[in-house]
């Protein structure tokens, strides 16, 4: 059974400190055997990656890394023309919702005559991480890719293992219809150097997005610096607030949407109703039974699920605010004044009829979003991530004899003579 906790208890403060700290993330250190991986790809290329891949995969892919498009082409074909349309639907929503993120550069002469600007360009080439075997997600493919795609991106590279060979067809698909332009059936911490730092045959990317496994979240930590990276991801979460007036399957469900993901995800309902609470958690007992991962969801919600009880709905703001969840539902008759006052989340369900679920597909906005706590300091992925912005600077003798003045003074105040130099130089010559 999930952790009850009432905030009317005398104890309920370091209870529920106690279990917002609770750590979810694997125990397993895997530091030292990806460093290793990482070294021996950036030592031997292709070579290296081959061997892994055998080895991990129980692959042979010697005869070649990329999957071509004849494969990609017979993949669609083979798709349920069902799932396709469904896969076009979403893709053209998350398009439409990341295309409004697309940011404006500006330019302009300030008082002293100086011309200022930025400009934002895109990232040469983004690496795209797409888990693979059991764990084969069509719409992580879209939420990464299409972004980078409406970014301008021109070279979006996906690395998807195929474990004895088999190729999820709706992955590959997904992967057609959001613009990715080279595929390669590998996965795990080689896949993450290859990308990092090339092979004979993988040119090296800018930015690496995407989720994967203990190994893949610490290749990508080891090779930030060398290439951009979206986020070091753990294990799902979701948080609802909940009044007395929902119905408590809805509720359950939504629950178990996200710890069916994992058995370290976490999955928390708050609500000011005991009778709501109680029957909550009777419906998560029945629906627990008729789901086909019903083991996985049954360890995370009985070890990291948690049912709180508040005296009214403000007072479950700071209690979010302090676990800071990737997926908020607000499953209330006001949801957003509530949302008003809530400052971390990674993305928020406005209503009863929004449940998390639908983000996760077709709402739009991304379903990538920060985990343990970082929506307190980061947001999801968007289109500004495969971007960068550059500053522009243009001053004429004019504006530079009304601003130069100053900065030759703060330059030997830090000792740097050259600095002053190259400015009084030119104020010399003015």
């Amino acid at each position: 059974m999930p952790l009850r906790l009432s905030a009317a208890d005398s104890g309920f403060g370091k209870a529920f400190a106690d279990y917002a700290a609770q750590g979810r993330e694997t125990a397993a250190d895997v530091r030292g055997v990806v460093a290793d991986i990482i070294a021996d790809v950036r030592a031997r290329g292709d070579a290296a990656v081959v061997e892994y891949t055998e080895k991990f995969d129980r692959l042979d892919v010697s005869g070649g890394l990329r999957i071509d498009a004849d494969l990609i082409a017979a993949s669609r074909e083979a798709c349920d023309p069902a799932q396709i349309e469904a896969l076009e639907f979403a893709a053209a929503r998350i398009r439409a919702f990341h295309e409004r993120q697309l940011p404006e550069g500006f330019s302009f002469t300030d008082a002293e005559g100086v011309r200022l600007g930025a400009r934002w360009t895109s990232v040469s080439a983004a690496g795209i991480y797409v888990p693979g075997g059991t764990a084969a997600y069509p719409s992580s493919v879209l939420m990464n890719a299409v972004p980078a795609n409406v970014a301008g991106v021109s070279r979006i590279v996906m690395v998807v293992p195929t474990p004895d060979g088999k190729v999820n067809p709706l992955v590959l698909a997904a992967a057609e219809l959001s613009g990715v332009t080279e595929i390669y059936r590998i996965g795990g911490a080689q896949a993450v150097a290859a990308l990092a730092y090339g092979t004979e045959t993988i040119a090296p990317v800018d930015k690496i997005t995407g989720p994967g496994n203990a190994y893949v979240a610490e290749a990508k930590r080891q090779v930030f610096g060398a290439v951009g990276i979206d986020m070091i991801a753990g294990p799902s979460e979701i948080l609802v607030v909940a009044d007395a007036e929902n119905d408590p399957d809805w509720i359950a469900a939504d629950l178990l949407s996200q710890a069916e993901h994992d058995a370290s995800s976490q999955s928390v309902l708050i609500t000011d109703s005991a009778a709501l609470a109680d029957a909550v958690a009777d419906a998560a007992e029945r629906i627990l039974g008729r789901l086909q991962r019903s083991d996985i969801a049954r360890r995370s919600w009985d070890t990291h699920g948690a049912i709180i009880l508040v005296p009214g709905l403000e007072d479950a703001v700071p209690l979010v605010d302090r676990i800071a969840p990737e997926h908020l539902e607000l499953a209330v008759a006001a949801p957003d004044a509530l949302a008003e006052k809530i400052t971390h989340a990674g993305a928020i369900f406005l209503g009863r009829h929004t449940p998390e679920a639908i983000g996760d597909y077709v709402a739009g906005p991304n379903h990538v979003l920060p985990t343990a706590r970082s929506a307190r300091f980061s947001s999801g992925l968007g289109v500004t991530d495969f971007m960068k912005r550059t500053t522009l600077v243009s001053c004429d003798a004019a504006s530079l004899a009304r601003i130069g003045p100053a900065a030759v003074t703060l330059a030997g105040a830090e000792g740097l003579d050259a600095h002053a130099l190259s400015l009084s130089v030119r104020l010399d010559d003015g």
